[in-house]
């Protein structure tokens, strides 16, 4: 026997859609209309639902009903990524690790910068059909989306979010360790003139990444005032602009470092346009490992980030607390730490020698 999600479930609280009805003055047909986006319905009646149901802070939740009747869960997924490379692979995690659980996954984008707009559409996507909600970034860092969310008492899950709130479920990688790492292994190569894309200023992601890259420097003896650093936005335009300035300093760097992978695409395209060459001129490096790091030449060294198994983790976290929460027994994992890897391939190598240098001359007598 089929139901019907929406007209009869309970809220996250004590709210239930009878009380909407009441307030409302209307039917909780009508409730369950305006709420799914019906059409057979008045306008006017449309805001007093709508304004009942933000007054008593109703979010429809059919979490126990599915698991009770052993019926899919329905999970949403908002996202706003400039990577293109990073959103499919996160949405290839999302999809394979649904479809194993046997849940249906819901995809909405939320692209616009304005906060009001941002509540609204996660409220929206929470009075639709999902049982919780996945975030990656950058939403995932948007306070306007976690509180509209916590409101409504909508399970979610974050993803590479560096601090998450207390008692919240969060998936990520150590970011800081990570960008010390390559940093280090650039340093290793003899590079110590090494310029860094910062990504996107308002993610969290980019700090940490930053703070690695300054971390590595300082253990070398070295400052990140000493660097030339540029500010991109995690696109590649971003990142096309930020290598065109780096070029353009007096004292040339002889390696980039760029916090993800579409910038250092870019930075490779800018240096050949300009007639040198990777790594023989300039060594390129950059972070996430999509496989936009294998589609360019020369390949990218760059870092693992685990993009489409931090996707299978944030729902199999979603899907533990809704169950701890149904059963009332105590969550034993808020957060997922999963390992990322330094993946060395052809766009790095040592600086170019120096004219005048006792090791250039030696290359040149062999």
């Amino acid at each position: 026997m089929s139901r019907e999600r929406g007209s009869t479930r309970r809220s996250r609280g004590t709210v239930t859609i009878e009380d909407v009805a009441h307030a409302a003055g209307v039917s909780a047909m009508t409730v369950s209309r305006v709420i799914n986006g019906g059409k057979n319905v008045r306008e006017a009646t449309r805001v007093k639902v709508t304004e009942a149901v933000k007054q008593l802070n109703y979010a429809p939740n059919s979490a126990a009903r599915s698991l009770a009747a052993g019926e899919p869960m329905h999970f949403g997924l908002l996202y706003a990524n400039p990577s293109a490379s990073y959103l499919s692979q996160f949405l290839i995690g999302a999809l394979h690790a649904a479809r194993h659980a046997g849940a249906h996954l819901t995809i909405e984008a939320c692209e616009s910068e304005d906060a009001g707009e941002q509540a609204e559409v996660a409220r929206r996507f929470a009075l639709s059909d999902v049982d919780g909600v996945i975030l990656p970034p950058p939403l995932s860092e948007s306070k306007p989306i976690l509180q509209e969310l916590a409101n409504l008492r909508m399970p979610f899950v974050t993803v590479a979010m560096a601090s998450p709130k207390p008692h919240s479920l969060n998936v990520r990688i150590d970011d800081r360790a990570a960008a010390e790492e390559i940093t280090r292994y650039l340093l290793c190569l003899g590079h110590r003139n090494i310029g860094f894309i910062r990504g996107h200023p308002n993610h969290i992601a980019s700090q940490d990444r930053a703070q690695g890259f300054a971390d590595a420097l300082k253990e070398a003896g070295m400052k990140v005032d000493d660097m030339a650093v540029e500010q991109g936005y995690f696109s590649y335009r971003s990142g096309i602009i930020a290598t065109e300035r780096l070029l353009k300093r007096a004292k040339r760097p002889t390696a980039i470092f760029a916090s993800n992978d579409d910038m250092a695409a870019a930075a490779i395209s800018v240096i050949h346009r300009h007639g040198m060459s990777v790594p023989q001129d300039i060594s390129v490096v950059g972070f996430d490992d999509t496989m936009l790091a294998t589609s360019v030449w020369p390949e990218l060294t760059t870092v693992k980030q685990p993009i489409a198994a931090m996707a299978e983790a944030a729902l199999d976290l979603l899907m533990a607390d809704l169950r701890s929460r149904i059963t009332k027994t105590q969550r034993k994992v808020n957060e997922r730490v999963l390992t990322h890897a330094l993946i060395i391939r052809e766009s790095s190598g040592p600086p170019p020698l120096e004219k005048g240098s006792k090791r250039r001359e030696k290359a040149a007598s062999k």
